[in-house]
């Protein structure tokens, strides 16, 4: 529009114009809010041709929380109201919230008696039972309770490898002390008609028998020591006495029939089963006094004369006679003042030495055999007059190797 035009148009038109810019403004916001409700509050018969709107979500139909403003917005009665609910934690544990509509719900019950619940202890492999075995027949050398070992054994599922059970217990026996070898004796008999069966022991001696040729190598008596286990078993009744004809037939090396021979032998002795109880000697403490010493004196007189102190000490403890070892120190002595020799004195000084050296001699052991042997001067010196000065030269020789006290020292007897 020119400057001619507007001039012509005048204040009025003007006017008109604004008031109704502010008319179509005022109408505009009115239909806006108007929109507004509509979206909040929609209806079907608002819309053209009976249009469908999607609603917002109705979360609040499904939330239990309650309707009156009160409480903290958490489920009713702990998850357990209403149905098709989880329920209450740890309700699935309870027999009476079973659903029994549920298609997962077993309809055998335990209460019927249909169904039986049972430990089952799964098998183990060859490896893993030697090692369970060899570990429960170490701690029985140990204990020396055959009951603690069955109810170990009870514990371990050998199904049909039972026969394992001797035949390990053999082969540990053969490395350890005739003591020990009788304990596996009483250990089998023991067994015998609750863990293992006749056929199980027969079985492990067969197997034993087909090894000796590899026993051998580790224990050069082990024939010998496997016939008198197998006539031991006989005379404890664990099996019977023709199974040694039938091994023998099944022989096939020397070790084998030597070893079924030692066994017809001990069989045939005359009171042979009677005599089989003591098959391993008499155990430790349960030998005479007498034996005893005569063991010692021969002991000692065969280290005086080989010299060899690991032989001595091996049978020192092969006697198990811990308490009794105060009558080497005694015999040891004795025989130093009977002999007056300075190269006795010498041999007796080193023995007592390395046997107080490795424990196997006791202090109090050794203290008391010192003592006994100062009782009995008075009687050893009508015998060998000397006795008193070899004594006083002798226990200086055994303080200065450091294995005698003072104490020792000074309750010496003077001459």
């Amino acid at each position: 529009m020119d400057a001619t035009s507007e001039a012509a148009v005048g204040p009025g038109v003007k006017n008109a114009e604004l008031s109704k810019s502010a008319e179509n403004l005022a109408v505009d916001h009115r239909i806006k809010k108007k929109a507004k409700r509509i979206g909040r509050h929609p209806s079907k018969d608002g819309l053209p041709n009976g249009a469908n709107v999607v609603q917002a979500a109705r979360n609040w139909k499904n939330n239990r929380r309650p309707r009156n403003g009160y409480g903290r917005g958490l489920p009713k009665k702990g998850g357990a109201g209403g149905k098709g609910v989880w329920g209450k934690l740890g309700s699935e544990l309870l027999e009476e919230d079973v659903d029994k509509n549920d298609p997962n719900y077993d309809s055998d019950s335990l209460d019927n008696g249909d169904i039986e619940l049972a430990t089952v202890v799964p098998e183990s492999s060859d490896e893993d039972l030697r090692k369970s075995a060899e570990s429960i027949i170490l701690e029985y050398f140990e204990h020396g309770d055959p009951y603690e070992a069955a109810l170990s054994f009870e514990e371990i599922n050998f199904s049909k490898k039972k026969h394992m059970i001797p035949q390990l217990a053999i082969e540990i026996a053969m490395d350890h002390k005739p003591s020990h070898r009788e304990m596996t004796s009483v250990l089998i008999s023991d067994l015998y008609g609750h863990i293992v069966k006749q056929r199980d022991i027969a079985t492990g001696f067969d197997i034993l028998l087909k090894n000796l040729p590899d026993l051998i190598l580790d224990t050069p008596d082990a024939a010998t020591v496997l016939g008198n286990f197998l006539a031991r078993a006989i005379a404890d009744d664990c099996i019977p006495p023709k199974l040694i004809k039938v091994l023998r037939e099944k022989a096939e090396s020397d070790h084998a029939k030597l070893a079924l021979t030692r066994a017809d032998v001990l069989l045939s002795m005359k009171h042979g089963l009677v005599r089989l109880d003591n098959v391993w000697g008499v155990g430790g403490g349960l030998r005479p006094v007498k034996s005893l010493v005569r063991q010692m004196n021969l002991l000692l007189q065969e280290y005086l004369s080989s010299s060899d102190l690991k032989e001595a000490t091996r049978c020192l403890q092969e006697l198990e006679v811990p308490h009794f070892h105060h009558e080497l120190v005694y015999e040891a002595i004795v025989m130093t003042l009977e002999a007056i020799n300075a190269q006795v004195e010498e041999a007796m000084c080193k023995l007592l030495k390395s046997l107080s050296a490795a424990v196997i001699i006791t202090p109090d052991m050794m203290e008391r055999g010192f003592f006994r042997v100062y009782e009995d001067m008075p009687d050893i010196i009508l015998d060998v007059p000397l006795a008193a000065n070899v004594l006083e030269r002798f226990v200086d020789h055994c303080y200065k190797a450091g294995f005698l006290t003072e104490e020792i020292v000074k309750k010496m007897p003077t001459r």
